[in-house]
């Protein structure tokens, strides 16, 4: 179990610094004041205080973290700024969040997600310059007898080109394209005898296991593919394409997981694969068995999660501050404290709701339910 949970920490200590350091660099850029600069809730394990009067600390509950601005209540969501001007000296106010320009606000909120998104392009672009990015074309090996894809015509030696769209430049993307799809059919592009074919696959829902041993619904569709004329083409990017394919696979991760939520509310997807903190830190431990390379990724895939669920326009997060200062934009004023509150009310309840299922969900994969 320890093996697990250490893993799991060092990857959320770092992605939530990030994320939180995203919000300080902003705000100190802007001259607002910051107190606090946490990891973690709950009581501090361990701290220090800068220059600037910053506390720094990392707390037990490592499920997130937080930076806390001079005179904050309730810091993204302040409408009454009357009794904040006049609670405050000139110099204090100068410090204060809620009196900055609404870009500036937008902005020092944004910046959170922001960082998580630059972490994930620079761990894909560290990984595509220094490691190497596989080229290796996919090619059908083999079209197993009645399945999906032998009855939509796939055939043996079908050079995959691409798949919903999606250009197929590696065997390793196969896979990732058919896992990810949320449509009834996936249409593929095949070469076979230098022409272009299209086919579309309606795949199988089939429970089993990944390659790290954990059950999963999985989409089959019966085929077994190999390299291209059975050479691996993996070669080591310069910095324009590192940054090309690393931005490509954060924008793709990032469009995937909304087509997926989608998928949800249209009572459609498949909900057994929402997880929480449990399986968050099942898989990094499973992970990080296999050395630092899956861990990265693994990182750079939660990261990309953590800036795209901030920017949902729920209040509580980082997107719900965002949705308020739209409505700022437009009619010229803050919303009212009341309208603000119940919004957070309904904010609350909704993430709730997403805890208490992904946390049955984790409970449900662990075998305790």
């Amino acid at each position: 179990m320890i093996d697990y949970i250490l893993p799991f920490i060092v990857l959320i200590l770092v992605v939530v610094f990030i994320h939180e350091y995203g919000h300080y660099y902003f705000a100190k850029k802007y001259g607002v004041g910051v107190t606090d600069f946490s990891i973690g809730f709950g009581k501090e394990i361990f701290g220090w205080n800068d220059k600037s009067g910053t506390r720094w600390k990392i707390c037990w509950i490592p499920l997130g973290g937080y930076v806390k601005f001079f005179g904050d209540r309730n810091v993204f969501s302040q409408a009454d700024q009357e009794k904040i001007i006049n609670k405050y000296s000139t110099e204090d106010q100068k410090k204060l969040f809620v009196l900055k320009p609404l870009y500036q606000r937008a902005l020092i909120v944004a910046a959170g997600p922001i960082a998580n998104f630059i972490l994930a392009i620079f761990i894909f672009f560290s990984i595509y310059t220094f490691v190497g990015k596989d080229f290796t074309p996919a090619v059908i090996n083999e079209v197993k007898k009645n399945s999906p894809a032998m009855i939509a015509g796939l055939k043996k030696n079908d050079i995959i080109l691409s798949i919903d769209g999606h250009e197929v430049k590696s065997i390793m993307e196969v896979s990732k394209f058919i896992t990810m799809s949320t449509d009834e059919y996936i249409d593929f592009i095949v070469s076979r005898l230098n022409q272009k074919l299209s086919f579309k696959v309606k795949p199988n829902m089939v429970l089993t296991e990944d390659n790290l041993g954990n059950k999963i619904n999985k989409k089959m569709v019966g085929i077994q593919l190999g390299a291209f004329n059975n050479e691996v083409n993996h070669v080591k990017l310069g910095p324009v394409k590192s940054l090309y394919y690393a931005v490509n696979e954060v924008y793709f991760v990032s469009v995937s997981s909304l087509k997926y939520l989608g998928s949800l509310v249209r009572g459609k997807g498949d909900t057994s694969q929402l997880g929480g903190p449990i399986r968050i830190a099942k898989i990094t431990g499973q992970v990080a068995e296999f050395g630092i390379l899956p861990f990265l990724s693994i990182m750079a895939y939660i990261s990309v999660s953590l800036g795209l669920i901030n920017l949902f326009p729920i209040p509580l997060l980082d997107g719900g501050h965002l949705m308020f200062y739209g409505f700022e934009k437009i009619l010229g004023k803050p919303l009212s404290q009341k309208t603000q509150e119940g919004f957070f009310r309904i904010g609350m309840f909704l993430l709730l709701s997403l805890m208490f299922f992904t946390t049955f969900n984790d409970l449900k994969d662990l075998g305790l339910f």
